[in-house]
């Protein structure tokens, strides 16, 4: 065999080997891009401010786990170099492939924090929840509450947005801001008002949530709800005050006194929400209703009743009564049953 036939084969024999190593590492590269992959024994949670570059993402997976090494998310991302990469806090809490964690934060597949407002919750309540976050305070959420702004459309005359954040469970970022969040809870109650309300009433919305909100502190029994509502839609055609034991709470509440009961002194508040002393419906809800209390202020049951006082069987319900005289008789019954101990919420004469 000549020489030039003997380098022409040598020369042939490298590339071959070349092209063979290329092939073996290209397949390693694939593989571990497709491999799943985890470091961490506990859920780990990465936050990727608005405008973290692609480096910087991929050495926080790789210094978290996440991914093996930095270059595997920068080789997806030389892939797939028009995709939106998208800010945001995640977790990641089981072995994925680097597609899989590259395809996640192209999605915007954010991780939420869940709240859950009880039904019958105020501003103050919702405060306490949401400043238990420990990254949205509440301080912030009260400021954004009192501002009515996003309800004025549907109740001008609401002074504060309470009555109309309505309960349920939600999901937060840390990017949430306390507005946003007071948007997400007026719109979802704005959904079950529309619901509600197109089943022909016509009782104006903020007359609705503000008895809504009296019905729903008063009992948490779902049948007693259109009977309450009719004890003071009753008292209202005739004049009678109130005389709702948790409207003089929540004015004590609004004036930073209240100190767990109800003292001589709420009752002789001159606090316009205070219904011994004044007429009528409080100036608004004095909390936030679920759509079982409003239904029932929209349709109350048909009653006679203008008075109700507790049961003391501890069941939460109430006894009803068309006259003094009856509801006297019912408080003094439930002392004697319940050892001379007064009843939680009796509305006065």
């Amino acid at each position: 065999m000549s020489r030039r036939g003997s380098g022409k084969g040598c020369l042939l024999r490298a590339f071959l080997v070349v092209f063979l190593l290329i092939g073996a590492v290209g397949g390693m590269a694939y593989y571990s891009l497709q491999a799943r992959y985890a470091a961490f024994q506990n859920p780990v949670i990465l936050d990727f401010p608005i405008g973290t570059t692609t480096s910087a993402m991929a050495q926080q997976l790789a210094d978290a786990g996440v991914v093996h090494y930095p270059w595997q998310f920068l080789v997806v991302r030389a892939i797939d170099p028009g995709a939106k990469l998208q800010a945001g806090e995640y977790q990641f809490a089981r072995p994925a492939s680097v597609w899989e964690v590259y395809h996640r934060i192209v999605r915007g597949d954010v991780y939420f924090y869940e709240i859950t407002i009880p039904e019958g919750s105020n501003i103050f309540d919702i405060a306490g929840i949401v400043d238990r976050t420990g990254f949205l305070k509440g301080a912030d959420f009260l400021k954004a509450a009192r501002d009515p702004a996003q309800i004025r459309d549907l109740a001008p005359e609401a002074p504060t947005l309470e009555g109309y954040l309505f309960p349920s469970t939600y999901h937060i970022t840390r990017r949430t801001s306390a507005r946003q969040l007071c948007v997400m809870m007026t719109d979802l109650f704005r959904k079950n008002w529309r619901e509600l309300h197109l089943q022909g009433q016509t009782m104006p919305v903020h007359e609705a949530v503000t008895l809504a909100s009296m019905v729903e502190k008063e009992t948490a029994v779902p049948e007693e709800r259109p009977v309450v509502a009719s004890v003071y839609k009753n008292r209202l055609q005739i004049g009678m005050a109130m005389d709702c034991d948790p409207t003089t709470i929540y004015a004590a509440l609004l004036e930073g006194r209240y100190r767990g009961v109800i003292h001589r002194s709420d009752l002789d508040s001159n606090n316009p929400y205070n219904t011994y002393r004044h007429a009528g419906l409080p100036p608004g809800p004095i909390a936030n209703p679920g759509a079982a209390s409003l239904k029932a202020a929209l349709s109350p049951s048909d009653t006679n009743y203008l008075f109700f006082v507790a049961k003391a069987d501890g069941s939460g319900g109430h006894n009803f009564s068309t006259s003094i005289g009856e509801h006297n008789k019912a408080v003094q019954e439930y002392r004697h049953a319940a050892g001379a101990k007064p009843p939680k919420h009796p509305p006065k004469s």
